[in-house]
């Protein structure tokens, strides 16, 4: 069963532009890691590390914007070479391939910022 949820990541991965989506996936990796670092590390080190996890996980939220914005644009020129009217579930099917990039960031931009929280809550009872 963890296979076929691999599967489906990677699918939905490809379809959202691999320049794009597995950039944002090794980020993803990184802030795990980093966030896993943090916590076995104390003082200026470990703020180093929040504020490197900080930065990464809004690098990915803006590099999935950005994969939208070019695909979005690319789309938009493709569209609007084409003389006829283009079918409904086509320019839909496109609108959901741009928005699968901008997702997986947003996504690695709350997991990077819940491993800040938790972080701080650490710290807090320290």
């Amino acid at each position: 069963m963890n296979f076929l949820i691999f599967g489906e990541l990677f699918k939905r991965m490809n379809e959202g532009g691999a320049l794009f989506t597995y950039p944002i996936f090794l980020i993803l990796i990184a802030t795990i890691a980093l966030g896993v670092m943090t916590l076995k590390k104390e003082g200026e080190k470990a703020n180093k590390f929040k504020e490197l996890i900080s930065h990464i996980s809004l690098f990915a939220l803006v590099w999935g914007f950005l994969g939208m914005m070019l695909g979005l644009i690319s789309a938009f020129d493709a569209i609007s070479a084409i003389n006829n009217d283009i079918a409904t579930p086509v320019l839909a099917g496109g609108l959901k391939i741009g928005l699968i990039s901008p997702t997986f960031g947003m996504f690695v931009f709350l997991v990077g910022r819940f491993i800040l929280i938790a972080l701080a809550i650490k710290n807090r009872n320290k």
